[in-house]
């Protein structure tokens, strides 16, 4: 079967095509261009300066928040320590957590 368009046969293979590649080419046009570069991550002593440990903080991140945020580099609200022990034990988990990322 074909369709009359502008006073010429077109059959439905050539219509299917054409609409197929339409869609394609579009598609392409729109998500084409020029690529954004990923951001970097921040470094080790970047993410230790943006986060205050100690006992006046307001904040208290979860255990998993933590290493979460050793893990990622990644900077986040400061950890509030209920005591001064608290603190102590915040301090040796992200020295120990930096040895481990020198290996």
């Amino acid at each position: 079967m074909s369709y009359v368009i502008l006073g010429r046969a077109i059959k439905n293979e050539y219509l299917a095509l054409g609409t197929i590649f339409s869609a394609v080419g579009i598609t392409m046009l729109a998500t084409g261009g020029k690529k954004e570069a990923p951001a970097q991550k921040p470094t080790l002593a970047q993410v230790k300066d943006s986060v205050k440990i100690d006992a006046s903080s307001k904040y208290v991140p979860s255990q998993h928040s933590v290493v979460t945020m050793m893990l990622t580099c990644v900077p986040c609200v400061p950890a509030r320590a209920l005591c001064r022990e608290e603190e102590e034990f915040i301090k040796n988990f992200i020295a120990e957590a930096e040895k481990d990322s020198k290996h």
